[in-house]
C-alpha cells in the first residue's frame, strides 16, 4: 500500500488520537495545511479503500481509526525510499542521515548501542 505525503500527515493524526471523527480531522488539518474539508474527506475516503482505515458510521458522523500499525506503514515507506534513493542499500543512507542530521548526545548514543549489537550479532554469526 503506497501512502502519499498528504496522506502520512491523516495518518499521523489518526495513529495519534483514535478514534476520531471526520470533523476533528478536518479541524486539526483545514488551516494548519490550507485543505479544504473536501479534500480532507477525499483522502479519509482514498484510506479506507486502500485499507489503512476503517471507519464507522455512527448517525452523520463517520469514526476512523487505523486498519494498520504505524510500524507497518514505516517499514513499508522506508524500504520503498532506500530501494528508490539508495539502490536498496541501507549503509551509505544511513551514512548520509547521520551526517547531515543534528543529534542529541543520548541519540548518538543509541546509535552507538545499536551498531555495537549488529557487531555482536555479526561476531555470533561468524563462530
Amino acid at each position: 500500500m503506497q501512502i502519499s505525503d498528504a496522506e502520512w500527515t491523516v495518518m499521523n493524526l489518526v495513529w495519534e488520537i483514535q478514534p476520531v471523527d471526520s470533523a476533528t480531522v478536518i479541524e486539526q488539518l483545514a488551516e494548519k495545511n490550507s485543505w479544504s474539508a473536501a479534500t480532507i474527506k477525499t483522502m479519509l475516503h482514498r484510506l479506507v479503500k486502500k485499507g489503512a482505515l476503517k471507519h464507522e458510521i455512527d448517525g452523520k458522523r463517520y469514526h476512523y481509526r487505523a486498519a494498520v500499525r504505524r510500524s507497518d506503514c514505516v517499514r513499508r515507506a522506508s524500504r520503498s525510499f532506500l530501494d528508490r534513493v539508495f539502490c536498496g542499500d541501507a549503509a551509505p543512507a544511513l551514512l548520509h542521515f547521520v551526517k547531515t542530521s543534528k543529534l542529541s548526545a543520548d541519540e548518538v548514543a543509541q546509535l552507538r548501542e545499536l551498531l555495537d549489537e549488529k557487531d555482536r550479532g555479526n561476531d555470533r554469526n561468524k563462530h
